[in-house]
């Protein structure tokens, strides 16, 4: 998901970035923010991109009358159970974006009642469509195998992309039609994911003979009322990004 335009750079500059996210990774309720030993939060820099851009869309970066201070909600809580907020001012200087980061806020925190008591900004909705976060296991999955191929071979596992794309094809076809016996007998496998403005959901796939575990992620979304599309594949990680924005994945197979 990362892109080299950051739109949250562009509207407010972070004196320290880093530093800033380890903040609010602590004072957030514990989670891993990152993936195997690495130590720099990127799913949590991922995720607080990503909603901003969902919250501009939605109009709910909320401002004072004078527009010095600006606001929005993370869709994180502490550990208490208390939201919390990016508390912006604007940006006097020359600087190209038009705001600067304060603080991570608490709802409680003085600075953000001071200013924001009466327009408390509300959280991103993914949840709009409810019916599109859970898998109907009376629709049909029309995997366009050729397209999954060929425009992410790179992802595959490196012992499948060696052996061709014949074999590619059979195992994939193999994983295919085994996750779809698989969710339609427990829709909880399919984990909602929101990208490129819509949910879609994401289905293991387990292409490694005699491993249980997955190696990618099936990406299917509505086509109409009785057929679901199958047209690419992630990652676990690129999967798992996608998956936190709407919420922290309960997945037995979707993990940090």
């Amino acid at each position: 998901m990362a892109e080299p335009t950051k739109e949250l750079f562009k509207f407010a500059f972070f004196l320290a970035f880093g530093k800033s996210i380890d903040f609010l990774a602590k004072l957030a309720s514990p989670e891993k923010w990152d993936f195997g030993s690495n130590k720099n939060n990127s799913i949590l820099k991922n995720y607080l991109e990503y909603t901003f851009r969902k919250l501009q869309d939605e109009n709910k970066i909320v401002y004072t009358t004078d527009n010095r201070f600006c606001c929005f909600n993370t869709g994180l809580v502490t550990s208490q159970l208390e939201d919390i907020f990016a508390f912006f001012e604007r940006n006097k200087g020359d600087g190209t974006s038009p705001y600067f980061f304060k603080a991570f806020c608490k709802k409680s925190d003085s600075q953000f009642l001071r200013y924001f008591s009466s327009n408390v900004p509300r959280r991103a909705d993914f949840f709009s469509e409810p019916s599109a976060l859970i898998f109907n296991p009376n629709c049909n999955i029309i995997p366009d195998i050729d397209h999954i191929i060929s425009d992410n071979k790179s992802r595959f596992p490196t012992h499948l992309q060696v052996t061709g794309e014949d074999n590619m094809r059979r195992q994939l076809i193999g994983a295919i039609d085994e996750v779809i016996k698989l969710v339609k007998t427990n829709y909880k496998i399919a984990v909602p994911q929101f990208f490129n403005k819509r949910t879609q959901l994401l289905l293991p796939l387990c292409l490694t003979p005699g491993s249980k575990n997955p190696d990618l992620a099936l990406v299917i979304y509505k086509l109409d009322d009785n057929n679901y599309c199958a047209r690419t594949c992630l990652t676990l990680e690129m999967a798992y990004m996608n998956a936190r924005l709407i919420v922290k994945p309960q997945s037995d197979w979707l993990k940090a």
